[in-house]
């Protein structure tokens, strides 16, 4: 690996394991829809104006319906569940949960015959990874709320089904234009939400700069430097970062709110990990799982 790919892997480790924690940051003080309004509007005065330079927009529109599909199961859903979760769960859990995404993926790859079978492995890594799931919902079900979870449930489907419809469907589009594509449509839709739920108060600064960096550094500059690692190092190893992601969240819970972290939920997390290794593994050499290429993307 290239000092370049190195530099652009660890910024994506980081960057998509920051998320987490910006964002409980962020609805402490204003409505998830909020959130999401100002998070996708900031990344789309960026982004569009790079896929217009690009001539990307174009192609992309010849498929809209499947931009909106894909804006609302990767974007407009989960990111205002993601909020409404972190109201109410830790900021580490909900990152641990979302490493389960690739098995989602894999399970929805297999229902819509996506991939050929499953082998062996990747059944025993399922079985593994969703035993690591259950480990980290079991050692939180106490002290968390069953709606928040339920909530994560969804997100974690939502991101399983956005990969499957950007490889399917969106196959060969430019990915900044699709994505450029998607957080406008979700702005405009959150638009009138954020008008009737903005806050009372002008939000404190931590609050602003939460949403600030959420939309500038983990969405507009996220998705242009996850290009460049692709890239530089090929879709398969990239994905390798969404490995990584919640183990940044976990940390950054952990030191800068205070969150707890117990054996229980690091031995779930392992667990997952070693699950979603073995249940992604190409079915034919050569041949990636593409169910984890944005899966994750908080």
């Amino acid at each position: 690996m290239t000092r370049r790919a190195l530099v652009l892997f660890g910024l994506m480790s980081v960057i998509w394991g920051i998320p987490y924690l910006l964002i409980r940051v962020a609805v402490a003080e204003v409505s998830p829809a909020v959130l999401v309004f100002a998070r996708t509007g900031i990344a789309t005065l960026i982004l569009v104006p790079i896929a217009l330079v690009r001539v990307d927009l174009r192609p992309v529109l010849a498929r809209w319906r499947w931009v909106v599909a894909f804006a609302a199961v990767e974007v407009g859903g989960p990111w205002v569940l993601l909020g409404s979760a972190e109201q109410h769960v830790a900021s580490s859990l909900a990152g641990l949960l979302v490493a389960g995404v690739p098995l989602a993926g894999t399970v929805i790859a297999v229902g819509t015959a996506g991939r050929d079978r499953v082998s062996p492995v990747g059944v025993v890594g399922l079985l593994v990874g969703l035993s690591g799931v259950a480990a980290i919902i079991g050692v939180n079900l106490g002290s968390s709320d069953i709606v928040a979870l339920m909530e994560m449930g969804l997100v974690v489907v939502g991101y399983a089904l956005g990969p499957a419809i950007l490889a399917r469907r969106l196959a060969g589009l430019s990915s900044v234009g699709v994505m450029a594509l998607s957080l406008s449509l979700c702005t405009l839709v959150y638009a009138p939400i954020a008008a009737l739920q903005r806050p009372v108060s002008m939000p404190t600064p931590d609050a602003l700069a939460a949403m600030v960096i959420l939309g500038v550094v983990c969405t507009a500059a996220a998705f242009v430097l996850f290009m460049a690692l692709i890239d530089e190092i090929g879709p398969v190893r990239a994905t390798v970062i969404t490995y990584i992601n919640p183990a940044v969240a976990a940390v950054l819970g952990v030191l800068v709110l205070n969150e707890s972290f117990t054996p229980g939920m690091a031995v779930g997390f392992g667990l997952v990990i070693v699950g979603c290794a073995l249940a992604t593994r190409p079915t034919r050499a050569g041949v990636p799982n593409p169910q984890a290429a944005l899966g994750g993307d908080a």
